[in-house]
């Protein structure tokens, strides 16, 4: 009986504190099951704030990346701008000082007026006949030859000299028949002038100049107003930019003799210019 009522009281007991324990562990849960589901979300915000700072760094990569190839397309423009080297000075714009003048010491050989535009070129008697009836500026080489224009330049007829678009080019300007008195003047001081303005080559029969002055005048020979080409080797001649009567203007020549002669011709020839420093 005793045994019975011990082994009662035992199995009270342990009922006792299964029942306590179920209790313990029924109220500690809820607790925990709100709080882990957050902490383990939060936790995975976390995880996430760093693959956002990882995809920041990954564009700031590639930013980089385009700063790269910024540079190597700055690198790129610079190669295709390489440095150029100063191209040797033309002949036919180096100047001599003669007095108180500064003159080009080869006679004019552009194909184009100031402003850019085209001088045509007649080569024909045609050509250049249909030119100056029309009062058109023309050029042409002597003969029609790119040989002898190395030489002694171009021929213009006078409707080129007077063209408002400027036969002379920049920083340059065409003398006026005033011009060349005082350039004649200056020259005959100590003796004939057309002498010390003479090229000292490439006049024929031996009546080479001096070329004291430095003007250096070639016997460039000119084209009379029907097309036909005369006299290289025994005249030079130079336009001015002054009007004679209405159908000529005033020229200046040098010859077989020393002096220096002016004249007044027609409008359609071709002459030699010479151009002035500014």
């Amino acid at each position: 009986m005793e045994r019975a009522k011990a082994i009662s009281t035992v199995s009270g007991v342990f009922m006792l504190l299964f029942s306590y324990g179920s209790m313990s562990a029924s109220s500690d849960y809820p607790k925990g099951a709100n709080s882990d589901p957050v902490s383990s979300k939060s936790a995975q915000t976390v995880t996430k704030s760093p693959q956002t700072t990882s995809k920041s760094r990954q564009t700031t990569s590639k930013s980089g990346q385009t700063s790269s190839k910024s540079k190597k397309s700055t690198s790129k423009s610079t190669q295709t701008s390489p440095k150029t080297e100063p191209s040797a000075k033309p002949k036919d714009t180096e100047t001599v000082r003669i007095g108180t003048q500064n003159w080009a010491i080869a006679n004019l050989n552009v194909s184009t007026f100031r402003n850019g535009d085209s001088i045509p070129q007649a080569k024909t008697n045609k050509e250049w006949v249909a030119a100056g009836d029309a009062g058109k500026p023309a050029w042409c080489y002597y003969n029609n030859d790119p040989a002898i224009g190395k030489i002694y330049g171009k021929l213009y007829n006078w409707f080129a000299v007077n063209d408002p678009r400027g036969l002379a080019p920049a920083g340059w300007t065409l003398p006026t028949d005033a011009d060349w008195t005082q350039l004649i003047n200056y020259s005959g001081k100590q003796g004939a002038p057309g002498s010390k303005m003479k090229s000292s080559t490439r006049w024929s029969e031996g009546n080479d100049g001096t070329n004291e002055s430095g003007f250096n005048g070639y016997p460039g020979g000119y084209r009379v107003e029907n097309g036909s080409f005369v006299n290289v080797g025994s005249i030079g001649i130079w336009w001015s930019t002054t009007e004679g009567n209405m159908l000529s203007a005033a020229d200046h020549y040098l010859s077989q003799s020393n002096s220096v002669g002016r004249s007044s011709s027609p409008r359609q020839r071709g002459e030699s210019v010479r151009c002035l420093k500014k």
